[in-house]
């Protein structure tokens, strides 16, 4: 008889289940025997299972290795996948293991971005990019921050919006995964299992590095983001990816980029919390911030952002900034 016990839970409204089988099993599109699998839970009224279905076989055809569908049930809200384990990326992350696992995890990425195809996932358009901007104004100012912004902040945060969107949308589109991090790459063989990515897009192509490099679970100091950062670029243009000729272009995509996501998590991390009452994201906000506020610091064009942050959050403004 299987034994069910809960696996994970996630921001989402989907639930985890992992199934410990009576003697180990072979399934389909696994080369092994397995003695557990993943139960997912996912209430059509809020998640439709379909596109994780979809880009499960993506990621699969790409070389990357994510759960493999063994049963479905799309209109219950019903899976029955592969199990990947039990150790995050988080988990296993230190100084000795961080150079070999995000070796890993660029390669994966890589893979994926060579298999990407027009018309195949939605665009990751201007909409969705503002949309998600707005969480920012929307949920961390107005309900974590309590503030109310004047007209002068929200001309200054549409400018710096606007500067943001236009570099974002000209880069080179290749599949995003939208959640590239330690909480959804599991230490497995072959190495990474990738887990939560049934909201992947096209999109611009330093936003993977982004999500995995300025990680909001873990941080490192930026000599190793820029090492880990180099090794990507370097694979990434000896097998024909689509990204700038000199490395300080693609860092300034890169850091651009980032400040999109930032803006994005700090907006879901606050909506997290007040809306849906989960308040394990709130630890997590400073160290988003710090990436932001590095950024904004190293480019002119964020100074102003990088003053309103200071106003909002009432602190001192750093000595230098210029409008």
């Amino acid at each position: 008889m299987a034994a069910i016990a809960p696996a994970s839970s996630d921001a989402s409204f989907r639930r985890y289940f992992r199934v410990t089988l009576a003697e180990s099993v072979t399934v389909a599109d696994c080369p092994q025997r397995v003695a557990t699998l993943i139960a997912m839970d996912a209430p059509p009224q809020q998640e439709d299972c379909r596109p994780y279905v979809s880009i499960a076989k993506l990621l699969a055809e790409a070389g990357v290795h994510a759960p493999a569908i063994i049963a479905a049930d799309l209109e219950r809200g019903f899976l029955l996948t592969t199990d990947l384990g039990t150790k995050m990326y988080l988990d296993a992350l230190d100084a000795a293991s961080a150079p070999r696992l995000y070796r890993d995890a660029c390669g994966a990425l890589v893979r994926w971005q060579l298999a990407s195809r027009e018309g195949t996932l939605p665009l990751y358009d201007e909409v969705l990019l503002r949309r998600e901007l707005n969480l920012f104004p929307d949920w961390y100012v107005a309900k974590h921050l309590g503030a109310t912004l004047s007209d002068a902040h929200r001309a200054t945060l549409e400018h710096a919006f606007r500067i943001v969107l236009d570099n974002n949308l000209a880069q080179s589109r290749v599949y995003v995964h939208r959640d590239y991090h330690s909480r959804n790459l599991m230490v497995s063989d072959p190495n990474p299992g990738v887990l939560d990515f049934q909201d992947a897009v096209l999109g611009p192509i330093t936003y993977d590095l982004v999500s995995l490099l300025r990680d909001a679970y873990i941080e490192w100091d930026e000599e190793h983001q820029l090492d880990w950062a180099v090794r990507y670029w370097e694979r990434a243009r000896e097998v024909g990816l689509p990204v700038p000729v000199e490395f300080a272009a693609f860092w300034r995509d890169f850091e651009w980029m980032g400040v999109q996501r930032q803006l994005k998590v700090l907006g879901i991390f606050a909506r997290l919390f007040h809306r849906d009452g989960k308040d394990a994201y709130l630890k997590d906000m400073p160290r988003v911030m710090r990436y932001l506020r590095a950024a904004c610091a190293r480019y002119r064009e964020f100074r102003p952002l990088a003053v309103l942050l200071d106003e909002l959050e009432q602190r001192q403004p750093v000595v230098g900034y210029t409008f």
